[in-house]
C-alpha cells in the first residue's frame, strides 16, 4: 500500500513516516501543498494523509484539486484540536476521515487500515504464481501458508510484486520494437513472453530478499 503524507511539521512527518514504514507501508512525504499536489498528479496513491495547515497551498485546496480531478483516493485529514470548521470543510470537500492533533500513532494506524478496507471493499490481493500478498492485512502466503517476514521485508515484497505486475502488463501504449533487415522495425516478441517475465520476477525476488536480510 502506497501512502502520501502531506505534513509541514518535519518532526511529526518523520515520526509518522518511521511508524508507517515499520508497519510495512510505502510512504512518500510532501512538506507543502504544492509538492503534495504535484505528487498526486504524477503518482498513484492508495491513501493521502493530509494536514490542513500546509504552506504554499492549503490542505483544503489540495483536497479540492484532487476531487476536482475526479480522483477517488481515500483522504485522512489532520486538523488542530479546535479546528472544527476545517473538519467540516474537509469532509464536505470529500475527505473520508479526520484526526485532531495531537493523536496516538496506534489510532492513526488503525484508521489507515480501516480506510484501506473501506476503499477496497474486500481484501486487496496481489498474486504471483503460488505467492499471494494481502495489502490490507499486510501478510504474504505461499501455497496458502503464511510467511514469517518482518515489516521491512513485507514492504519490499509489496514493491517488488507491484513492479512485477507492471512488467507483466508491459509499458502502456507502447510496443517493444527493434530494427530488422533494411532498418525495418520488428516487434520484440520475447521481451514480454511468459518465460521472460517469470525469469525477471524470480531474479528480482531473489535480489530483494537478499538485500532485505542484510538491512539492519
Amino acid at each position: 500500500m502506497r501512502i502520501l503524507l502531506a505534513e509541514d511539521d518535519r518532526i511529526i512527518a518523520d515520526g509518522l513516516c518511521r511508524s508507517l514504514r515499520q508497519g510495512g507501508y510505502a510512504i512518500d512525504c510532501a512538506y507543502n501543498g504544492i509538492d503534495a499536489d504535484t505528487a498526486l498528479l504524477t503518482n498513484s496513491y492508495d491513501l493521502l494523509i493530509l494536514d490542513i495547515g500546509l504552506p504554499k497551498l492549503s490542505g483544503l485546496d489540495v483536497l479540492r484539486r484532487l476531487r476536482g480531478r475526479k480522483a477517488n483516493t481515500p483522504v485522512l485529514i489532520l486538523t488542530a484540536l479546535d479546528g472544527i470548521d476545517d473538519r467540516v470543510k474537509g469532509l464536505d470537500l470529500g475527505a473520508d476521515d479526520y484526526m485532531a492533533k495531537p493523536f496516538e500513532l496506534a489510532e492513526l494506524e488503525a484508521r489507515v487500515r480501516a480506510l484501506s478496507r473501506r476503499s477496497s471493499g474486500t481484501a486487496r490481493l496481489i498474486e504471483c504464481g503460488p505467492l499471494t500478498f494481502d495489502q490490507t492485512d499486510r501478510c504474504a502466503l505461499v501455497n496458502g501458508e503464511l510467511l514469517d517476514l518482518s515489516a521491512r521485508e513485507l514492504g519490499l515484497l509489496e514493491i517488488l510484486l507491484l513492479r512485477a505486475k507492471r512488467l507483466q502488463q508491459g509499458p502502456p501504449g507502447r510496443s517493444s520494437l527493434r530494427l530488422g533487415r533494411g532498418g525495418k522495425p520488428q516487434r520484440d516478441r520475447g521481451l514480454y513472453s511468459p518465460l521472460a517475465q517469470e525469469a525477471r520476477i524470480n531474479r528480482r525476488q531473489h535480489h530483494y530478499r537478499a538485500w532485505a536480510r542484510l538491512l539492519p
